[in-house]
């Protein structure tokens, strides 16, 4: 210790090496979902939006993003198929570079979680199964989102559908990102295939771990040599029961994922807490990520229902390399700097997390500097 008093060191805001991107701070912007993007293409106000929450030497990762015109569950989600919206993604990822930052693309397929209006011609929503998604309360309690019964994907069409995430991995490379995650948590089509409660396939794609894997790990290697290795993260929640998608020995599943993606040596895993079983707040939970840190080879983010405190306790104990903040972060455009002063956090207003407006609830969370003393 130098002989000046100093400030204690703050574990989320210390740097760190992420592969080849220096990171200036541990505080991750998580891929949230809002609903703005008309017509599945992302829109200009975007670029204010994620520029916002942009600092020097961040990692955001981009809002779940479809691979196809089959992957679309909720309606104005962005999607990285097609020339427009690739095109639509450049202004966004060059906003996020031109302060610094890091920005990485979700792709993902909604898989059952949908319903004919968001599917090509009408069509029922494909998945690992053709057992139906009961229907669910949304978010504001009020709401209920019905899913029409779902396709089983026949054997010979899963390598079809593992191309589409190979191409918009590398369609979001032609619109700057600066890597990918893929989406294999909650409840979505990846998740459907590596969840016992919904996987019941008799083909290579089902029964065993190692076969209910396959889908996913398939789509690893294809975007690993697709657009490189050190430019892949992937998204697991093992724990989780979104959407009907539990899984009957959760550490053994997340276990053996975190072991077989070393086998690959991409860049990043994102695992969501075993306390954030459903959609909502924390519960008391036994269990813990550390089996699953110990055993990547790469970096290791978690996420759930973090906030400050306990994210420099999973830093300093050395149990993830960056925590990953959703709702807080929505709140608060300038999350990092709030943590670096232990300011005061604006509080984020749920009923605006989903809602079109290109404004409300999207943008307009004051900034620490913009706020009356």
């Amino acid at each position: 210790m130098s002989s000046q008093a100093e400030a204690p060191t703050i574990p989320l805001l210390t740097p760190y090496k992420m592969g080849n991107f220096s990171l200036s701070h541990r505080v991750v912007l998580a891929p949230l979902t809002r609903q703005r993007s008309y017509n599945n293409v992302p829109q200009p106000h975007a670029i204010l939006y994620y520029s916002q929450r942009t600092s020097n030497g961040g990692l955001l990762i981009a809002e779940a993003t479809g691979v196809s015109d089959t992957a679309q569950g909720y309606p104005d989600t962005p999607g990285i198929w097609t020339k427009e919206q690739v095109e639509a993604w450049k202004p966004i990822v060059d906003a996020v570079h031109a302060k610094g930052g890091i920005c990485f693309c979700q792709i993902w397929h909604a898989g059952r979680v949908s319903k004919e209006e968001y599917q090509p011609n009408g069509q029922a929503p494909i998945s690992s199964t053709d057992k139906p998604l009961k229907p669910v309360i949304r978010s504001n309690g009020i709401d209920v989102a019905e899913f029409t019964p779902p396709r089983r994907l026949r054997t010979d069409e899963i390598p079809h559908i593992v191309n589409d995430f190979r191409l918009a991995a590398r369609n979001a490379m032609e619109a700057g990102f600066d890597g990918v995650e893929i989406h294999g948590a909650h409840g979505y089509l990846i998740d459907q295939f590596l969840k016992d409660q919904v996987n019941d396939r008799t083909d290579k794609y089902g029964g065993s771990l190692e076969n209910r894997c396959r889908f996913a790990l398939e789509i690893v290697e294809g975007i690993a040599n697709e657009i490189g290795a050190e430019r892949v993260g992937i998204r697991l929640s093992p724990f989780a029961n979104y959407a009907d998608c539990g899984d009957s020995n959760p550490e053994e599943l997340g276990l053996y994922l975190a072991n077989a993606l070393n086998k690959y040596g991409i860049l990043y895993c994102h695992m969501v807490e075993p306390r954030m079983k459903t959609v909502g707040e924390k519960v008391e939970c036994p269990h813990s990520l550390v089996p699953m840190r110990k055993a990547f080879n790469g970096t290791f983010l978690v996420a759930g229902g973090y906030d400050r405190e306990d994210g420099n306790k999973a830093i300093a104990e050395n149990r993830a390399d960056l925590v990953v903040y959703g709702r807080l972060f929505l709140a608060n455009p300038d999350l990092p700097k709030r943590f670096e002063l232990n300011a005061p956090l604006n509080k984020y207003n749920r009923n605006t997390f989903y809602i079109s407006d290109p404004v409300v609830g999207y943008t307009d969370y004051p900034f620490l500097e913009t706020q009356a003393p």
